[in-house]
């Protein structure tokens, strides 16, 4: 019979050190087309990784290989994260970029968390 040995998590929350915040674009008021001001729509901490191997030709299909991977805690009913929402990453290295949302999944190693692949929408 195979021995039981504990396996800890790969990700846990002491790694949930990152302020991320998600926001939306609101349309400018009046008859000119666009978009103006960004909206808060929600704000987490969360761990941000350079593009791992498996999404990595899913880059190189977008042509960008400055996309992140960020994985947050999953909030449940509060909030869905989708690719009309921009990214925004609170540390000194990613300061003035946004990021567009390019996938959302489901962690499958641990169902507590969600995986978010993002590219850069502007530098």
């Amino acid at each position: 019979m195979r021995e039981f040995k504990y396996k800890p998590p790969r990700l846990h929350n002491g790694e949930l050190r990152t302020p991320i915040l998600f926001y939306r674009n609101k349309p400018n008021v009046g008859p000119l087309p666009g978009e103006s001001k960004d909206e808060e729509v929600f704000r987490t901490f969360g761990k941000v990784d350079r593009v791992w191997l498996k999404d990595l030709e899913m880059a190189k299909a977008n042509g960008t290989l400055s996309d992140v991977t960020i994985t947050i805690r999953d909030p449940l009913t509060e909030y869905r994260p989708s690719n009309l929402h921009y990214i925004a990453i609170d540390e000194i290295d990613y300061q003035n970029i946004k990021y567009n949302i390019k996938s959302v999944q489901p962690n499958l190693q641990d169902r507590r968390f969600i995986d978010i692949v993002a590219g850069v929408a502007n530098v």
